[in-house]
């Protein structure tokens, strides 16, 4: 639409003027420096990018240029357009000039000027090459060298791309004059960064100290906003990110695509859409999704599809936003005001820039300043409205206090006057009393519970395995039975919970806990001695013959995989068995000699188990009475 709207405009422009007619060669005298040269000029579009500048000497494409009639800009075209600039000095003024291009934000800009030799010499400029590659002059706009002008005319010639958006007021200058005019822009562009930082600054200050949503949104929109009026003022390009082309999360696309998010969401929670306001909630998130999409496809090179989904977004978003704030504004909240003004100083300079954009309205100084002015004075009104919602917010805390303070005296009123109430109380009292001794003495069964289990896996822990031994002992000793003391150690448990953490780690306990206990004999005692470290206590006539069976349904069952979630953890076990009286006839010496038939099942490469004395080795306890024995008698 914003095409054929622009093609409509400049037909009708090129309609009042004969068609095929040349303009007049630009004539510069001594009163001609800061001239606008573009009611001079010739243009040509380019459908299908067809033409180069050897095509400029063919009569049939000079005669399809025509006069510009003072227009700047041709909108958004997918096409290049040609622009033809012809200049003649006077007798009585310098030879050297220099040509300004005002089209800051253009993506690609190539211009052709005669090498004398009746060739041409390009230059490619805009934002698709460094910053000093594309200028002569260290200025914020495009400013050339020309050749010095002599008695003949000097015929040059653009060639725009950009299909976001063709614009190119040219300018002819002294460089006296274009030194000046720089310097008095940077002081008023300078002005206007500083105000906008200098709130930016201070609502960041306020947002570190009450970390409150609406000045995080505000800061971001700000902080945006004040980078996109350095990338269209020339000043981001020249100063900041010059060492290269512009990249897109720096251009005319992307930089309002972002602002637009932040001010939809600061708009959100100024005026708190999502308490009342449901639909225009909704759209403003919609318009948010569209910056974010038109911020993509940029990425992707879409340009002119993602310049056409800005200028559509504000469809869906101003209107949201200003029926909002109205209805804010009927209801009587006050920050609401300061949102109107602010928000349509902004959109009107919105306006201006996308009818420019467009081609709809000429480029010209005032619409330079007209967006960074209009943003300058909505960040003041924002930083009002958010000033008086935190005097709002602070008035309804203090209303709150004041609330919780009277129904604080009316309870401690009701309190006086119910002495009968206190009477009540102590008789429930005593009886929560004698509530709380029956919990303790339930408290305290826990307690003895806990001293002998283990919390994780409930199952009994050493203490309770050492006393339980030396009763088993005890009792095999007085009935001439055997006893088993099986050591169990899971392999490759560490890296359990270094991959997957401690959670997956003590599920694998607990199913470990869990399938010895099932696996055991209903006689038989299970422990848990600490870490990854368990053991079992088998007793009766047959003590060897049962650990032996255990141990090989235990290697089996145990290395079963456990779920986590999706993934399948697995371990092994190493046992080491050491059996009464064989070898050993107390706690101490069992669990050494079970140890060491564990180290020795590790020692053969895990997952297995080693019953002490098995191959041939003796328990310390037996080589202690060997060493008894074989010590020199009469000593």
């Amino acid at each position: 639409m914003q095409r054929i709207v622009s093609s409509l405009v400049l037909l009708l422009s090129l309609t009042c003027l004969p068609g095929g007619t040349s303009a007049a060669t630009i004539l510069l005298d001594s009163a001609s420096s800061g001239r606008m040269l573009n009611g001079q000029i010739e243009l040509l579009e380019d459908p299908g990018a067809r033409l180069s500048i050897a095509d400029m000497a063919d009569p049939a494409v000079q005669g399809r240029f025509q006069p510009a009639n003072g227009r700047a800009t041709v909108g958004q075209s997918r096409h290049p357009w040609w622009i033809k600039v012809t200049l003649q000095r006077s007798q009585d003024v310098p030879r050297q000039w220099w040509l300004e291009n005002a089209g800051i934000t253009l993506f690609n800009l190539q211009l052709y000027l005669p090498d004398g030799q009746g060739g041409w010499h390009a230059r490619t400029t805009g934002t698709a090459v460094p910053y000093a590659e594309g200028r002569d002059y260290t200025y914020r706009r495009m400013v050339f060298k020309l050749p010095e002008l002599g008695e003949e005319p000097l015929t040059l010639y653009f060639r725009s791309l950009d299909p976001a958006g063709n614009s190119f007021p040219l300018t002819i200058w002294q460089l006296d004059d274009l030194e000046q005019l720089a310097s008095n822009e940077n002081i008023g562009f300078g002005l206007i960064y500083g105000m906008i930082l200098a709130l930016l600054l201070y609502n960041l200050f306020i947002l570190i100290a009450l970390r409150d949503q609406a000045y995080l949104w505000y800061v971001l929109a700000t902080a945006s906003v004040l980078v996109f009026i350095l990338s269209m003022t020339g000043h981001g390009f020249q100063y900041l990110w010059s060492g290269g082309a512009v990249p897109f999360w720096l251009d005319r696309i992307t930089l309002p695509s972002l602002w637009g998010i932040f001010v939809m969401r600061f708009t959100q929670e100024l005026l708190y859409t999502k308490r009342g306001l449901p639909w225009p909630h909704r759209l403003l998130n919609a318009g948010c999704a569209l910056y974010v999409i038109a911020i993509t496809i940029n990425a992707f090179g879409y340009r002119a599809e993602g310049a056409l989904l800005i200028a559509v977004t504000p469809l869906v978003t101003v209107p949201a936003a200003l029926f909002s704030a109205g209805v804010r504004c009927y209801q009587g909240f006050f920050p609401a005001r300061f949102y109107l003004l602010g928000y349509g100083a902004v959109l009107g300079s919105t306006v201006v820039l996308v009818m420019r954009a467009a081609g709809l309205i000429e480029p010209h100084n005032f619409t330079a300043y007209l967006f960074p002015l209009s943003v300058a004075a909505e960040t003041i009104l924002f930083s009002f409205a958010l000033a008086y919602r935190i005097q709002t917010l602070k008035q309804e805390k203090a209303d709150a206090q004041k609330q919780a303070d009277c129904e604080k005296s009316a309870r401690l009123a009701l309190a006086q006057n119910s002495a009968d109430e206190l009477q009540r109380a102590v008789q429930q009292r005593t009886a929560e009393l004698a509530a709380t001794n029956q919990r303790l003495l339930e408290r305290e069964l826990e307690l003895q519970h806990a001293a002998f289990h283990d919390p994780l896996t409930e199952l009994p822990n050493r203490r309770y395995l050492v006393e339980r031994t030396e009763t088993a002992l005890a009792n095999a000793k007085r009935h001439n039975e055997s006893v088993a003391l099986m050591l169990i150690d899971l392999d490759h448990f560490k890296p359990i919970n270094d991959r997957f953490g401690h959670d997956a780690g003590d599920l694998m306990l607990q199913v470990v806990a869990r399938r010895l206990r099932e696996h055991v004999r209903s006689g038989d005692s299970v422990a848990r001695l600490g870490g990854d470290e368990f053991a079992v206590l088998i007793c009766g006539d047959e003590a060897e013959r049962h650990a032996r069976e255990i141990a090989s349904r235990l290697l089996a069952e145990l290395a079963q995989p456990v779920l986590y979630g999706a993934e399948r953890l697995s371990v092994t076990i190493s046992i080491g068995v050491a059996l009464y009286p064989q070898h050993a006839d107390h706690f101490a010496s069992l669990y050494k000699a079970a140890d060491e038939a564990l180290y020795r099942a590790k020692a053969r490469g895990r997952s297995g188990s080693s019953v002490c004395g098995e191959n041939g080795e003796l328990s310390s306890s037996a080589r202690l009475q060997l060493d008894v024995i074989k010590v020199t008698s009469g000593l």
